[in-house]
């Protein structure tokens, strides 16, 4: 006997809830350790090997990833009005926009690369 399935919403807030508990963990290992790495990318590593071990599975966190995912082009409003607050910053804007290309070619060919191991059928 199986226990009935929960309601979406249930499970929204439930892996919302996880998700934020991979980051607080993060985030306090960050400061017990003084790492100089940002809390919610530890977290997110902690989250990574938590699903690669099976002690979380991913039928717990989809529904709040999809959501997420849904709203992730609000989460760049604010950085780029801060983007265009330093477009009079003259000569060093260039250097800016160089830095800012090659970092995101960089991240978006290494998520594009993983996630092409990943996914790769039989893998």
């Amino acid at each position: 006997m199986s226990a009935p399935p929960l309601p979406p919403a249930v499970r929204f807030v439930l892996g919302l809830g996880v998700l934020l508990g991979f980051a607080a963990a993060g985030q306090a290992l960050v400061g017990a350790l003084q790492w100089p790495l940002p809390g919610a990318v530890v977290g997110l590593a902690l989250l990574w090997a938590a699903l690669g071990l099976g002690v979380v599975k991913l039928a717990w966190i989809e529904p709040a990833a999809d959501g997420l995912l849904g709203v992730l082009g609000l989460l760049f409003v604010p950085a780029t009005a801060g983007a265009v607050q330093f477009l009079g910053a003259g000569a060093a804007w260039g250097l800016w926009l160089l830095t800012l290309t090659a970092a995101l070619l960089l991240g978006a060919g290494a998520a594009g690369l993983l996630a092409g191991r990943l996914l790769r059928p039989g893998a």
